[in-house]
């Protein structure tokens, strides 16, 4: 395929996704806002106002970035992992690995669509954030740089997923097992200079708390951690887990038989 075929393969492909998860939004995009607005409501305004305030901010200021980021983390995830596994489950991922459409149109393709999803429910949560607080934005280009890259890794996380899954219960295992703990453990909820030495290490292993801390220092300028540390990390994550995936699907890992 030439270049611009290439380009109209890929946009096809991330549009498709997009009409996908907007034409069932009552399902995709309203669930993460009333589950985040039920957050704001008990952990910021009723329990926050007996915690009082967190590394020099009020608890409600201190949570909503954690917030946002884990509704961008989910989202973007179970998109690509439920898309994905439907059509390798109907079949008709195999009649995209036998077009002439290269094995990363279709990987980035998922991965965008993924992508629009969690940056768009972010978006929602952060419009909903403001009947609870008045947001500041200390590093306006770092926050918009730590959560494109974010929904880009959990998106791959996603299609990994779906790749090694072989029935539908297999999609849950890992956003139930995995996903959910590292995030409320990911210091949403909390600073890790609270925790004890050990704790405080055992938390650095949780790659979850890295992508938290820089979209906090996005907007309130504080972190637990080095930015330029976590965000090499986010980008090292990315690069490792896209090549991985782009080798199983060139392979056809967890498609062929």
């Amino acid at each position: 395929m030439n270049a611009s075929r290439t380009l109209i393969a890929l946009w096809t492909l991330v549009l498709k996704e997009i009409k996908r998860f907007t034409r069932i939004w009552p399902q995709t995009l309203l669930p993460p806002s009333i589950t985040m607005t039920m957050y704001f409501i008990i952990f910021g305004n009723l329990i926050g106002s007996r915690i009082g305030e967190m590394d020099g901010f009020t608890y409600m200021d201190f949570i909503v970035p954690g917030l946002i980021m884990m509704a961008v983390i989910t989202n973007s995830y179970s998109n690509v992992a439920s898309s994905f596994f439907s059509n390798k489950f109907q079949r008709s991922i195999e009649e995209m690995m036998v077009s002439p459409m290269p094995n990363w149109v279709i990987l980035s393709g998922f991965v965008l669509g993924g992508m629009a999803r969690g940056l768009g429910v972010g978006l929602i949560v952060t419009l909903v954030s403001l009947f609870f607080t008045r947001l500041t934005v200390e590093h306006g280009l770092l926050t918009i740089l730590v959560v494109i890259l974010t929904s880009a890794l959990f998106s791959v996380g996603g299609f990994i997923n779906a790749l090694l899954a072989n029935k539908f219960d297999d999609i849950s295992i890992v956003p139930t097992f995995i996903l959910t703990p590292l995030t409320y453990l990911g210091g949403v909820f909390y600073s890790i200079s609270m925790l004890p030495d050990f704790w405080q290490g055992v938390s650095m292993l949780n790659p979850i708390l890295y992508m938290v801390n820089v979209f906090r220092y996005g907007f309130l300028g504080v972190s637990d951690i080095p930015v330029g540390w976590a965000l090499a990390a986010i980008v090292a994550f990315i690069v490792v887990l896209y090549a991985a995936a782009l080798w199983m699907l060139e392979y056809g890992k967890g498609i062929r038989s």
